[in-house]
């Protein structure tokens, strides 16, 4: 039988200091004091502060008194108290708990708890804020007053404001793909040094592009007070690349945007979204009024959906969910997806996200295990395939995708063509090219998106910070007659996209196709499918060939210079093509770690480690993909290089500068790899020392001392199979650490 809750007012009350508002990532002393109600806390009684799942501040922690966060906690009248901290310690969103028992003695009504989080009085700096804005967090107090285990939250919470800092970097923001004479947009904003977008930024800045540009001014002044600028109405004459630099008024290059794409004409061109994340009335941070409003005004993006878990999503949230999508949709400008995260265990078939072209549809959960209202119940699917089954049996108007999370799909387990079009092979939880070859061992055809599953309040910007999420989140480039949901949708059914790490880069990939063909958008291996002849097919069209060839015809303007190209027929790798050859090589050797301990929740590979240089100098070393800042490559001596690190199926690494391009031993020691390599022998070619697990390895390799090379342009024939699929796409990596794969195209005999 449930115990009667006590009355809110009778509880107690809760206060922190110092209030106000506090710069994101900053250290702070803070101090909470609770003051018991009218019941006090009796003998074995307790108390929970909570913070939410995504927060990433640093952990309270009782041992180290100069330590980050030294946490004491002290009772008023002497009562023993007895403190742990546990980040599962209660119930999602609302997990990471601060647990507080009376273990002798007891709270009378007026009786207090002082909490100091980073007690400074034996030498503590401070407790480290999340690295994320946030305007009301809260530090969450839930009493157990009675001591049956039986927690409410007190009716007044502490809050303070958590706000960007001072500006660190610049962005500048095109598009990608436009026809000559069409209107774009230049998007400008300053983050601060975890990703916020910075309303502390004042420049006069000093606009140059590499063509001439219709109504772009020399100089603009970008005032304090403003989080981003937008200049909208611009055009460019004449087929090329375009990029815009941006300028101190000394000179000084603050930032160069990304390559935007000019052709005579075009069928399709380029928009950009992140399709996939959550607020705070699930399992994220701030509104989902606020997340919507951030990928369109400071993601800069053109398309989004959000994904809440189903079993959080209570009947009102979703039809909120459906108005905000109503709200801010605006074909031509941007476009909502209305949809959720079927978020079933991994073993009745893990995440897919669920899109529908009406805000009117059905959600059908996983389970309502965090929703009280059990009215609609009949209506969960407790399985990915009873999922495909009633969106079949409802005759939605409905995409999925295959995601990792925290449970990952299982698509040997429960797939269906007709709604799941793609694989989510990137996000703020890695990269998961297994899940694409999963699809390929099972002739699955899919197409290839990335977003972020950002859970800090920033779609489209969605940065790691200080927690374990290991990457930076992921976009997915749309190829679209025009900007709004039918098309959008119609291109998530023909699989017409790519996906990257996060970074906005040109990527044209076609066949031509030798031989009488037919080109299908609807598989044809799950039902009758209409075809229509064709002499070329670009990315996500799937051709039948019974004989002849194809020429696969690939484009890339990188937002950094690229390092390589690899082409892939499936599970075939056929090709790996850099912009320069063995002669353009100098004196800059990169290191490079990837790959994961296993599909599931805790896949973090820990690459601390070390490398030595024996019989040689190192001039300069740089790292590559340190998102956390508590992750560092340091420079020892001129020998030693040191550095922690980690990876989540994504890759990272250095480059460094040698003194002697080809003298000494470059000696490594991290957890997963030991190993010597003389400087001489590393080449163009990866020097590649497998780990195990899943994708575990480390790969050493030669580069020029400077890379020009933005820009590739390739064909080559493909050799098809005689007969089956032949999938065949690319995979792009920049020097800069940033990814791309395009969706395949799909030629079988």
């Amino acid at each position: 039988m449930a115990h009667e809750p006590i009355a809110a007012e009778l509880l107690g009350r809760a206060e922190v200091t110092p209030a106000g508002a506090f710069e994101a990532g900053s250290t702070v002393a803070f101090t909470l004091t609770y003051t018991a109600g009218l019941h006090g806390i009796d003998d074995s009684g307790s108390l929970k502060i909570v913070s939410r799942f995504a927060s990433d501040q640093t952990r309270p922690q009782f041992e180290d008194p100069e330590g980050f966060n030294y946490t004491t906690v002290e009772a008023s009248n002497d009562a023993v108290l007895q403190v742990r901290y546990d980040p599962k310690g209660n119930v999602r969103p609302w997990d990471r708990t601060l647990y507080i028992k009376v273990v002798r003695g007891f709270l009378r009504e007026g009786d207090w708890i002082t909490v100091r989080y980073g007690d400074p009085r034996r030498g503590s700096p401070g407790m480290r804020l999340q690295t994320f804005c946030e305007e009301t967090f809260e530090f969450r107090v839930l009493v157990d007053p009675i001591a049956t285990y039986g927690y409410q939250p007190l009716p007044v919470q502490p809050t303070i404001a958590i706000v960007p800092g001072p500006p660190e970097r610049w962005q500048a923001i095109l598009p990608t793909l436009r026809r000559i004479g069409e209107p774009f947009r230049l998007s400008i904003k300053a983050e601060d040094k975890w990703g916020n977008p910075s309303d502390k930024a004042e420049a006069r800045l000093h606009l140059r592009a590499s063509r001439p540009v219709a109504g772009l001014p020399e100089t603009l002044d970008y005032n304090a007070g403003r989080f981003a600028m937008v200049l909208e109405g611009l055009s460019a004459e004449g087929e090329g690349e375009l990029e815009i630099e941006m300028l101190d008024g000394a000179g000084a290059l603050l930032a160069r945007s990304n390559p935007l794409r000019l052709v005579e004409q075009a069928e399709l061109v380029s928009y950009w979204g992140d399709l996939h994340g959550q607020s705070e009335e699930t399992i994220g941070t701030n509104s989902a009024r606020d997340y919507f409003a951030f990928a369109r005004d400071l993601a800069f993006l053109d398309a989004t959906g959000h994904q809440g878990n189903d079993f959080q999503i209570t009947k009102d949230f979703w039809g909120t969910l459906g108005e905000l999508a109503t709200e801010f949709e605006e074909p031509g400008r941007f476009v909502v997806l209305p949809g959720y995260e079927w978020s079933g265990n991994t073993g009745l078939g893990g995440d897919r996200n669920v899109y529908f072209s009406s805000e009117s549809s059905v959600i059908r959960r996983s389970s309502h295990a965090l929703v009280e209202d059990k009215s609609d119940v009949e209506s969960d699917c407790a399985t990915a395939a009873e999922l495909f089954e009633a969106l079949a049996k409802d005759g939605e108007d409905a995409v999925c995708f295959a995601h990792c999370g925290g449970r990952y799909a299982d698509i040997k387990l429960a797939h269906d063509g007709r709604f799941e079009r793609s694989v989510e092979i990137h996000s703020s939880w890695g990269t998961f090219e297994w899940l694409l070859r999963d699809a390929f061992e099972m002739g699955y055809r899919v197409g290839i998106v990335s977003n972020s599953d950002g859970h800090k309040g920033r779609p489209g910007a969605s940065y790691p910070g200080a927690s374990l999420f290991g990457a930076v989140g992921g976009l997915t480039c749309l190829f679209l007659p025009e900007l709004s949901r039918a098309a959008v949708f119609d291109c998530l059914r023909k699989r017409r996209h790519f996906g990257t790490t996060g970074a906005r880069l040109h990527l044209d990939v076609w066949a031509r196709i030798d031989g009488p063909a037919t080109l299908y958008h609807e598989d044809p291996e799950l039902g009758p499918a209409e075809g229509c002849q064709a002499e070329t097919a670009m990315m996500g069209d799937i051709v039948h060939l019974p004989e002849g060839g194809v020429t696969l015809r690939i484009e890339v303007l990188g937002s950094a210079p690229i390092e390589r190209l690899d082409v892939f027929n499936g599970l075939e790798h056929l090709q790996t093509i850099r912009p320069y050859g063995a002669d353009e090589l100098g004196n800059r050797i990169r290191v490079v770690w990837e790959g994961a301990e296993y599909r599931g929740r805790f896949r973090q590979v820990i690459w601390d480690g070390t490398a030595t240089l024996s019989g040689n100098r190192i001039l300069d070393a740089r790292p590559i993909n340190f998102f956390n800042r508590d992750k560092t490559l340091d420079q020892v001596s001129d020998s030693d290089l040191r550095w922690r690190a980690l990876t989540t199926g994504n890759l990272g690494g250095f480059d460094a500068w040698l003194a002697d391009p080809y003298a000494g031993t470059l000696k490594l020691e991290t957890a997963p790899v030991k190993c010597g390599v003389p400087v001489e022998e590393i080449g163009l070619e990866d020097e590649t020392i497998e780990a195990g697990a899943l994708g575990r390895r480390v790969r050493i390799f030669r580069l020029p001392e400077e890379n020009p090379h933005r820009r590739m342009t390739v064909e080559r024939r493909i050799e098809l199979r005689p007969e089956g699929d032949n999938p065949l796409y690319v995979r792009v990596t920049q020097e800069d650490g940033h990814q791309a794969w395009s969706s395949p195209i799909y030629v079988y005999r």
